[in-house]
């Protein structure tokens, strides 16, 4: 195999390797740089690939190792930054419309992430490294923290003094995952919660971890029938996973379930245009069908069910969350390499490093919104 400085060395009179070079440059990222968000390439079709499928054939290539980044953060921050995501046929930024990309379905070879023969999905030692000690799948909140625990604490007492916890309140987790909020919740503010899950694996270990405490995790969906009613509910990252067609069926049920004096926390990763789909590689290799809020899609969403109370962008503290673990599964790789393919780790990498450069770079934002019901006495 030839290396990345002769390739680059023959394609000085390409056509499309000058083209791309000039492409780049716009954006302060030179091909064969010295710096960290330079490129190198090592695939003579790499320019090709991305011209013509744009952002699904930039994903591919680096994943099938055509081209090199130190710090693909960093890269994503500068490409959009210099607004080259507009030049591409397919947009750049698409690349990220998403936002809490369900792991759990990505498979590991070079079609679909199948591990030799056989189908293998993510297990949770991926996630048992990247994730801080209460599994938060979700931005954590770096003001005062100097790792990812302290941050991930921080979100989860932010989010409890905002909801006004008191000892005996009633709490609906909506997408509890592996149940870290719940217990949170239960043990250090005295609050009955019940979390939902769509999923039997997580359900199990929201279980155990909740065991003792004053916590129930159920199997389903804010689409199944459900007449009680509370005086707090959290959903963090839930919207990205609902499509726009179910969101204002989604909301009315939240304010159904709320009492009329209760409030509700929602935290979306959101778009500042309107999106109806996900980019053709977010959709291809994290997460199927995904669709993300626009601030406009929130407000009509809510409006005849719910009144905004408080809303926050913590994009700036999501970009540091997705870094933070992109770090944390670097350093475990070494035990973990021999469970999952070279490309599946690049495909890992590639996810991270570009979630924080479009936060960076401010073309995703990450919401926190507080709600009452619209029937209420405003607080």
């Amino acid at each position: 195999m030839k290396g990345i400085y002769s390739i680059a060395q023959e394609s000085q009179h390409d056509s499309q390797y000058l083209m791309g070079k000039a492409f780049l440059e716009q954006a302060d990222i030179q091909i064969e740089g010295s710096r960290p968000w330079d490129i190198k390439i090592c695939h003579p079709g790499f320019f090709k690939c991305i011209m013509q499928q744009g952002l699904l054939g930039l994903g591919e290539s680096y994943m099938d190792g055509w081209w090199e980044c130190e710090r693909l953060d960093i890269f994503v921050y500068k490409f959009l930054s210099g607004q080259l995501d507009e030049a591409l046929p397919t947009h750049l930024h698409d690349i990220l419309k998403f936002f809490s990309a369900k792991l759990l379905s990505i498979r590991s070879d070079e079609s679909n992430f199948k591990r030799g023969h056989n189908d293998y999905e993510i297990g949770g030692d991926i996630f048992a490294v990247m994730l801080d000690s209460y599994m938060q799948y979700s931005c954590g909140c770096w003001r005062q923290a100097s790792c990812l625990n302290e941050a991930q604490t921080a979100k989860l007492d932010m989010m409890c003094e905002k909801l006004q916890l008191t000892p005996g309140m009633r709490v609906l987790d909506i997408g509890c995952g592996w149940g870290g909020t719940a217990e949170y919740m239960a043990r250090h503010y005295d609050v009955y919660v019940e979390g939902i899950t769509d999923s039997t694996e997580q359900q199990k270990i929201a279980q155990a971890r909740c065991e003792g405490l004053n916590v129930t995790i159920m199997l389903g969906d804010f689409r199944d029938p459900f007449d009680d009613q509370f005086d707090r509910i959290i959903a963090l990252g839930t919207l990205q996973n609902i499509g726009l067609k179910s969101y204002q069926t989604f909301f009315e049920w939240v304010a159904n379930c709320l009492r009329p004096d209760g409030l509700f926390l929602l935290q979306s990763i959101g778009s500042g245009q309107l999106v109806n789909h996900i980019g053709p590689w977010i959709n291809k290799y994290i997460f199927p069908g995904g669709c993300l809020p626009s601030g406009e899609q929130i407000i009509h969403s809510t409006q005849l069910y719910l009144h905004i109370e408080d809303w926050i962008n913590l994009g700036e503290d999501y970009d540091k969350t997705f870094m933070a673990w992109e770090k944390r599964v670097n350093t475990a790789w070494p035990e973990l390499r021999h469970h999952y393919s070279p490309k599946f780790k690049r495909m890992l990498d590639y996810y991270l490093c570009s979630c924080a450069g479009f936060l960076r770079a401010r073309k995703l934002n990450m919401w926190e919104v507080v709600f009452s019901r619209n029937d209420a006495k405003k607080i």
